[in-house]
């Protein structure tokens, strides 16, 4: 039995070893379209763009690891397409067969053609040399517009700040995160911001003559799930690929895990997550079910943020059917918790600087109110 992983991020390189801490010992192959060890991603908008992790401290393992472990790890290899009826990969090299395969692809960033138009140099991050030419960028403290206050534009503005850069950020919502946070966290890290010197320009389009205005532009308005080769092998799609709550396409050979997987979550309906837990626990639910598992993926889901002197963890999904009330308590401008809250029950949470309330914090999900 092979089992074939496309994708070499996080979600790939942390299935290929839950395989292996399974007691797998048949041939795992985990082909990378990059030409680097996979890595994780958090750290390109924060550490390794301000300059304090080192490259090698991204890489979910070292060279050696995949070896000791008899990973067949394909680096720099683009796989073309996948053929579920005759369980074959096509890749430059020819043609290879698995017998179950995990689509850990991801996603790649949503493009701004106003900003691609514009003549000013524009970065959109997702890769280590997108990070390396934003730090590069910062050392001469060019003027930088930031297109999108999501995580991404907001962790950058950040980075670009204390790089001593005149930053601007431009979204056509009212606030920052609005549609992750609510308005009453939003103003929050909006007010934060705007204490750090960012200028923020909301609820108004960006105009070419802002973009003009810079010397360097960010777009980070979004990312688009990678389903090439979900569409060629005419497995099931909407905005992502569709997986069953154990995280099985519509090929019952073929999982997906990670910003690509739409999930049938079992609490939360359908929910496609691009954060890095996800892609770690997800990947891992899916390696053991191509062992033969029937495991459902029922966590809830969980991110960070680290914006200047602001370390924030978040737990629970609002969702769809949104929230009555949220409950703040502390101070917003050092340590301070969040509870949004639906019918008297708790559905997310987070802190800020309060890193030992974690775990209580997770708890709290799914409890009666904290009013």
């Amino acid at each position: 039995m092979t089992l074939a992983i496309v994708g070499g991020g996080l979600a790939g390189a942390k299935a290929a070893a839950e395989i292996r801490e399974r007691g797998y010992d048949g041939p795992v192959v985990l082909y990378a379209a990059e030409p680097h060890l996979p890595y994780e991603r958090p750290p390109l908008s924060k550490g390794f763009l301000l300059g304090r992790d080192p490259l090698d401290s991204m890489y979910v393992h070292d060279a050696a690891w995949y070896a000791a472990h008899s990973i067949d790890l394909r680096l720099g290899t683009q796989v073309t397409a996948v053929s579920p009826a005759d369980h074959l990969l096509r890749t430059p090299a020819g043609e290879e067969t698995y017998t179950r395969l995990l689509l850990a692809t991801g996603s790649y960033p949503r493009r701004f053609g106003l900003a691609d138009e514009s003549g000013v140099p524009v970065v959109y991050l997702r890769t280590i040399e997108d990070s390396e030419r934003l730090r590069t960028a910062f050392a001469d403290r060019p003027r930088v517009a930031i297109v999108g206050a999501g995580w991404i534009g907001l962790e950058v503005a950040a980075a670009a700040r204390e790089a001593g850069c005149a930053v601007t950020v431009y979204d056509l919502t009212d606030l920052p995160l609005r549609a992750v946070l609510g308005p009453e966290v939003a103003q929050v890290f909006a007010d934060l911001h705007r204490a750090h010197g960012v200028e923020l320009v909301l609820g108004t389009q960006v105009t070419a003559a802002n973009l003009h205005a810079a010397d360097l532009v960010v777009v980070g308005i979004g990312a688009i799930p990678e389903i090439s080769l979900a569409q060629t092998a005419g497995l099931q799609i909407a905005n992502g690929i569709l997986v069953d709550a154990q995280l099985r396409t519509s090929d019952p050979d073929i999982y997906a895990a990670g910003d690509v997987a739409n999930h049938d979550h079992p609490l939360l309906d359908r929910l496609r997550s691009e954060h890095w837990d996800n892609a770690i626990e997800q990947a891992k639910t899916a390696a053991r079910n191509m062992l033969g598992a029937d495991e459902a993926y029922d966590r809830q889901p969980y991110f960070f943020t680290d914006q200047y002197d602001f370390g924030m963890e978040y737990f629970g999904h609002v969702g769809p059917y949104g929230y009555d009330t949220v409950v703040i308590k502390g101070d917003t401008t050092a340590a301070f918790r969040a509870y949004w809250e639906r019918r008297g029950v708790i559905v997310a949470a987070m802190h800020v600087n309060e890193w030992g309330a974690s775990d209580e914090i997770r708890a709290s999900i799914g409890t009666t109110s904290k009013g």
